[in-house]
């Protein structure tokens, strides 16, 4: 076993060093608490290594003992980072769940991205607006990435890309896509327009474009508008981009779900096709 000076022996779930982990299935807590702190939680190996690779910076790990010898490389070359190693009984009384994917880690959050500078570096954009569903964020994070959609814009009311279920989703590519949290929707959307997109909404209307017809379009700079779960966009949204555009469905299917939707959009929009 490899010796690690950092390591502290966890004895009892009121230990108030790791107080970053304490109820972390409490999702309306964890909303509140993360981005007050500036941490999130980096769930599993995989997920860990992601973030490192990122640049993001840990604030401590926290593992059952069998984890350590996989994580010995990362450990090692943290040696300041507190390192919280107790019984698999403590760590789920402290966290709520049994930690079956391996480590967990208290990230530092980065810094946010200006709008501006984001936009002046895209060609192509995802807004999501008010999807409040982790799984799906996390699931339209890792279409983005694969699909090379160059960043994504998440508006007031949307979940956090950083919270633990959206981040393992994701499988960590929600570190890879640059990504921004609008401060005034819909008065934003009039920001990204000034700076050269042209907006589609993915919505069903009388006068919308088929995805197709969108991408025959060839529009330099394009940022594609995704609404919430059931209700779909807004009117006030809908209203004020440049285009509203619809998958064509089959066999009375009116809708797909944003995630499964996002996927197709991005990838009929995707450069070069």
């Amino acid at each position: 076993m490899t010796d690690f000076p950092q390591l502290h022996r966890l004895e009892s779930a009121d230990d108030p060093r790791v107080a970053d982990y304490a109820r972390l299935t409490d999702v309306g807590l964890r909303r509140k608490l993360e981005p007050e702190r500036g941490m999130y939680i980096a769930e599993s190996s995989k997920v860990l290594r992601r973030a490192l690779a990122a640049g993001h910076s840990p604030r401590s790990f926290f593992m059952a003992e069998k984890w350590l010898e996989d994580l010995a490389d990362v450990l090692a070359a943290h040696p300041d980072v507190p390192l919280y190693v107790g019984p698999d009984a403590v760590l789920e009384q402290i966290t709520g769940f049994h930690l079956h994917r391996g480590a967990l880690a208290a990230m530092q959050r980065p810094a946010p991205v200006e709008l501006e500078q984001l936009l002046a570096t895209s060609s192509r954009v995802a807004i999501l607006e008010d999807i409040v569903d982790h799984t799906n964020v996390g699931a339209i994070f890792r279409s983005a990435a694969a699909l090379d959609v160059d960043a994504v814009l998440v508006t007031p009311r949307c979940a956090d890309p950083l919270y633990r279920r959206a981040i393992r989703v994701s499988m960590g590519t929600v570190f890879q896509v640059p990504w921004a949290r609008l401060e005034h929707w819909t008065a934003d959307l009039q920001r990204v327009k000034d700076a050269g997109f042209t907006t589609a909404a993915l919505a069903l209307s009388d006068d919308s474009l088929t995805l197709q017809e969108l991408s025959a379009r060839r529009d330099e700079r394009l940022a594609l508008v995704l609404g919430t779960e059931g209700d779909g966009l807004s009117a006030a949204t809908v209203h004020h981009a440049d285009l509203t555009v619809r998958i064509p469905m089959s066999h009375g299917v009116d809708s797909l779900n944003v995630a499964a939707a996002s996927a197709v959009a991005f990838w009929e929009t995707r450069p070069g096709r």
